[in-house]
């Protein structure tokens, strides 16, 4: 049933379908292909009350009430974001087991307000990827592995990376995933779907499990651009428990969809970061065919315009996310349901349970950050400061003054790589794409561009804070002139 979110919503008011059906249809989907048989193990747990859901909001539209475009459409959630309900939030972490939120996120709430199922929750990369080195993005001590569906022995990367394969695989009507550098861009990107990380103070970050308030968003991945902007649309809004969103509430807007213009790409000045692009020459012949059609739909490029500063601020960039994860965590876990309270919980519960915890890697982010200061640390606020510098100012905000551009495009990332839990991720990119954007706290898509060996390639649209619309125009009128997302068909290996 591999349908978009619009399509959905037809054949429900056509009463060809119920939300019921189709949550059901989701739900063996899973069984069958999740959980068993070809064992993406995407899915970390599925929602109880899922059914009675669907068919309340069945009644509702029986009645004559549809909340939104979201009215009774399955959506499955990242497991690092709070839902009071029967599910468990735990990060993918046995640490966590058990801990039921006392609330929900403040983007359930809008979840739950547009109408939209909340079918489940989505495995992820332990903590989002920053409790050790040698890291396997996809796997946790609590969900196990997630596989990638258009090769299972391939990384469905991280930390979304349930996210990102259970809507490749046609298991959800679309997701929400967290990024905090990557985390939403590269598991969409590699499982051939569509992701937004929208500007920081988009989206409340309350009731989601942190690693960087400088960084942290959640964003939606689906399947088409159209599908991501009705998702994004539903999640903004301003939260008093997340003071960014002031400053979001002047930008962000509760419809996307106003923006999705075939010919949005037709004057617009779109700039090549060629310094990000890397040396691939499979990659770079996806991107140079990708530029021609965007030059036949009547884009000015811009080439080069590449980025200053986008690799000199790696070391400050962990300094800051390790000051704001021990800041953060003793804050969410304050608050929280879990037996664990604080950071140093949790460090002390991995060490006791190494081996079911730690069997293929440790916990040295962790512990890095237990040893930080605070964030009045001198060290720290010289890091922040730094960052934004480089990446903002003299970074993006720089390098689209200079050409007066719309948008700054790259490869997203190459092929994914081969699951290898005695080394962890062995990704042999040579270029950049998410840590500009993610650690200036501005937008940036991700939209398939192609494959090679039948695994997915995305091309990246990134510009200045508050810019989801003109990315949003651009992305989806290169979507509907290319078109090349294919279904997976859940290979044991890539087709060579």
């Amino acid at each position: 049933m591999d349908h978009t979110i619009s399509e959905f919503q037809q054949k429900m008011s056509a009463g060809e379908l119920t939300s019921l059906q189709i949550t059901e249809s989701f739900l063996e989907r899973i069984h069958a292909m999740d959980q068993n048989g070809a064992r993406i193990n995407s899915v970390i747990e599925v929602n109880a009350d899922v059914q009675r859901i669907a068919a309340e909001l069945d009644a509702e539209r029986a009645s004559g009430r549809v909340r939104s475009p979201l009215h009774g459409i399955p959506i499955l959630i990242k497991d690092n974001i709070d839902t009071h309900d029967k599910m468990q939030t735990t990060a993918g972490s046995l640490a966590l087991e058990g801990n039921i939120a006392p609330r929900d996120a403040f983007i359930v709430k809008q979840l739950r307000k547009a109408g939209a199922v909340i079918l489940g929750k989505t495995n992820l990369s332990e903590w989002a990827n920053f409790r050790g080195k040698r890291s396997i993005s996809g796997w946790s001590s609590r969900g196990g592995l997630t596989r990638n569906p258009y090769a299972l022995d391939r990384s469905a990367c991280g930390s979304s990376s349930g996210s990102g394969a259970a809507v490749a695989a046609n298991f959800c009507a679309a997701a929400i995933g967290t990024e905090t550098d990557g985390s939403i861009i590269c598991p969409s990107q590699t499982n051939g779907i569509v992701g937004i990380k929208p500007t920081l103070g988009s989206l409340s970050r309350s009731g989601i499990i942190p690693i960087a308030h400088s960084q942290d968003t959640a964003g939606p991945m689906a399947r088409t651009v159209a599908d991501a902007a009705i998702l994004l649309g539903a999640l903004t809004g301003v939260d008093k428990n997340d003071p960014a969103t002031t400053a979001g509430a002047k930008h962000v807007l509760k419809d996307y969809t106003k923006f999705l213009d075939k010919t949005g790409l037709n004057g617009a000045r779109i700039g090549i970061a060629r310094n990000m692009c890397g040396t691939d020459p499979r990659i770079l012949d996806l991107f140079e065919k990708s530029i021609a059609v965007m030059k036949s739909l009547g884009a000015i490029i811009v080439d080069p315009a590449n980025l200053p500063n986008f690799d000199k601020f790696s070391k400050t960039e962990v300094e800051v996310l390790l000051h704001e994860f021990k800041a953060g965590l003793n804050k969410y876990l304050a608050g929280a349901n879990a037996h664990m309270k604080n950071m140093e919980d949790v460090i002390r519960f991995n060490d006791e349970n190494k081996a079911r915890v730690m069997p293929f890697f440790g916990q040295e982010h962790m512990l890095a950050a237990q040893e930080t200061g605070g964030l009045k640390d001198k060290k720290y606020k010289e890091a922040l400061a730094k960052n934004h510098l480089l990446t903002r100012k003299n970074g993006i905000d720089a390098v689209m003054k200079k050409y007066k551009l719309d948008a700054v495009i790259v490869p997203s990332g190459g092929p994914a790589w081969m699951i290898d839990r005695a080394n962890g991720d062995a990704i042999n990119w040579d270029m950049e794409s998410t840590s500009p954007a993610a650690v200036a706290g501005y937008p940036h898509i991700t939209v398939p561009m192609g494959y090679i060996f039948g695994l997915p390639v995305g091309i990246s649209f990134f510009a200045k804070a508050w810019q989801e619309p003109m990315l949003i125009k651009l992305a989806y009128a290169f979507e509907q002139a290319t078109r090349v997302r294919v279904e997976p068909v859940f290979l044991k290996t890539a087709k060579f």
